[in-house]
């Protein structure tokens, strides 16, 4: 089994900062890409930031100079630093790892999500 579990999520008011982390544990064999996903009720879910087990990066185009995601493979840890924070960014973010467990091949995992609000 491979659980990812989330923290840093909170109330911040615009201009603020916050920093998520996420840490994938269980029978892991390697990890892919880790990435932060979020939504807002009603709408689908949208790709925020990813990053690749050799250090590529890929942003939304909302987030792109304000956010930041990096990782470190050593401790299977994936982090958004998100500054500039704008009220348009209150959602449910999403911690995904793309996952190989021990005897088995490569599946997507995802976190129980940590509630972002950013007050005007």
């Amino acid at each position: 089994q491979v659980q990812l579990v989330e923290s840093g999520g909170g109330l911040v008011q615009a201009g603020g900062s916050l920093t998520l982390s996420c840490t994938a544990s269980g029978t892991i064999f390697s990890i892919d890409a880790m990435g932060w996903y979020r939504q807002v009720p009603g709408k689908q879910r949208e790709l925020v930031a990813v990053i690749t087990s050799g250090g590529s990066t890929n942003y939304a185009d909302s987030v792109k100079g304000r956010f930041t995601i990096s990782r470190d493979n050593a401790k299977n840890t994936v982090v958004l630093q998100m500054n500039s924070l704008k009220p348009e960014d209150t959602a449910v973010y999403y911690c995904n790892a793309v996952v190989r467990p021990y005897g088995s091949t490569y599946k997507d995992y995802w976190g129980q999500g940590t509630q972002v609000t950013v007050s005007s």
